[in-house]
């Protein structure tokens, strides 16, 4: 079995010179860390982490590794993830190694949230099903099971079995 998390980055300034330069708040860094150490809490360990390479994913991924006590080395960070549609991002993680067993993406939303959404069997835990409808806000966190390989990824075959919005 394996796992996937997929991360909306948390709270982020409104403007910057570029939307890609754009930096996490002082909340969004507290809400990263929140993040991180419910995911520990969760015993979600991840071997391979894939980031979106704007300022706000990747902080969002060092606050949460910090928050969490994972090694910031598992990240790859790919500049394709960030303007990349619900396609394009699951082509990404078709394309993980199979030795890999416990994945983390972070992205934006749309993204993110659509990603989770086509994923989801329906067949996961009740609550976070619903707590995952009531929308995908800032340093959201769905974790998903999946059994197969990376490269067999598709619509419905992954469970919801926690979704978490972490506030510091």
């Amino acid at each position: 079995m394996r796992t996937l998390v997929i991360m909306r980055h948390a709270k982020a300034e409104a403007s910057a010179p570029t939307d890609y330069e754009r930096q996490l708040t002082e909340r969004g860094h507290a809400d990263a860390v929140a993040a991180g150490e419910w995911l520990a809490e969760q015993g979600v360990v991840p071997d391979y982490v894939l980031v979106s390479a704007a300022d706000r994913t990747t902080q969002t991924w060092e606050d949460v590794a910090v928050g969490a006590s994972w090694d910031l080395t598992l990240a790859e960070y790919d500049q394709g993830l960030y303007a990349a549609g619900t396609a394009t991002a699951l082509d990404l993680i078709r394309e993980i190694d199979d030795g890999h067993s416990t994945v983390v993406v972070i992205g934006h939303n749309p993204t993110m949230f659509s990603l989770v959404q086509l994923l989801d069997d329906g067949e996961g835990d009740d609550e976070a099903g619903n707590q995952l409808a009531m929308g995908y806000p800032t340093a959201a966190v769905a974790v998903l099971s999946y059994d197969g390989d990376w490269s067999e990824l598709d619509e419905a075959e992954a469970s919801v079995v926690a979704f978490h919005v972490a506030r510091a």
